[in-house]
């Protein structure tokens, strides 16, 4: 019994495991050693898509020549599509891929968007001859593809970032410790700390850049940081904790609300250690979020 209790305390609660599928050390793994890399990527990861989306009417319209209704029309289109892909990347995290894997795909897919969106401001063939007094002669079809690829590959990166960063970081704080599970809500403190730094640079020096030192250096920066982020984001894989994929959220959002209709009107006891609870969660891969009456 002794050497059972030794070896919980040896060993996280709540089914994480390193790249490699075993058990994982607390002493080794997770926790704040591992979260300067998290932010760092977050940080990064926010500075390089406000770095785009802040001043990108400005570059439609001065750059592609664009007019202001169909400048604001394609990136209110472009928002909203980096809105709706994090529901492509939740799944895939949830589903199949754990957050680490879709993290990493999508950071790839985010960075070539980066770099193709800077080759396009940058390389003369693949943007539009600049205003001869009142005339502006206006992006061909194949600027405008290479232009739109790189955004949208951008909008499909970060619809595997969004939902499953922060996501990942808890995972790295064992629920089952007391200790630990105080320090996760410090985490999501420095998190939107993160998130918050990277927007004020790109909003600030990023934008300055943008309009007195060029477009591909304004584009090229915030490419070079989404580098720093993937590299910051693999450098600390041997740190990290993984959870494994749980099945699909359909189902188990399904389950959720079946039960609560069906439990209605159950009677819960006043004192929480009444309540029969089994130590794992009946969904593989997934763990039991602890009883509060928080949502009473």
């Amino acid at each position: 019994m002794l050497s059972l209790n030794k070896s919980s305390k040896l060993y996280t609660g709540d089914g994480s495991v390193d790249i490699n599928g075993k058990p994982v050390l607390k002493q080794n793994t997770g926790n704040w050693r591992a979260c300067p890399f998290i932010l760092g990527t977050e940080c990064c990861e926010r500075l390089a898509y406000y770095g785009i989306a802040t001043n990108l009417v400005s570059y439609l319209t001065v750059k592609l020549h664009q007019g202001n209704v169909s400048a604001a029309k394609n990136v209110t289109t472009w928002s909203g599509t980096c809105y709706l892909t994090p529901l492509i990347g939740a799944v895939l995290a949830d589903a199949y891929w754990g957050r680490y894997w879709t993290i990493a795909a999508f950071s790839t897919i985010y960075f070539i968007g980066m770099c193709t969106l800077t080759l396009s401001a940058s390389v003369p063939v693949f943007k539009p001859a600049e205003c001869v007094g009142s005339v502006c002669p206006s992006a061909t079809p194949a600027q405008y593809g290479v232009f739109f690829l790189g955004l949208y590959l951008i909008a499909l990166g970060t619809g595997g970032i969004k939902p499953c960063v922060s996501s990942f970081g808890a995972d790295q704080f064992d629920d089952t410790d007391p200790k630990e599970r105080v320090k996760k809500g410090s985490f999501f403190n420095w998190f939107y700390f993160s998130i918050n730094i990277g927007g004020l640079i790109s909003c600030s020096l990023i934008v300055w850049i943008q309009d007195n030192a060029g477009w591909g250096l304004g584009f090229g920066i915030p490419a070079l940081f989404m580098g720093i982020a993937i590299a910051s984001f693999f450098s600390g894989t041997p740190l990290y904790r993984f959870q494994k994929p749980g099945g699909s959220p359909i189902t188990r959002m399904s389950q959720v609300l079946v039960a609560s209709f069906h439990k209605w009107n159950l009677e819960v006891p006043t004192d929480s250690s009444l309540l029969y609870e089994t130590e794992t969660s009946a969904i593989e891969g997934s763990r039991k979020i602890q009883h509060s009456v928080e949502l009473k």
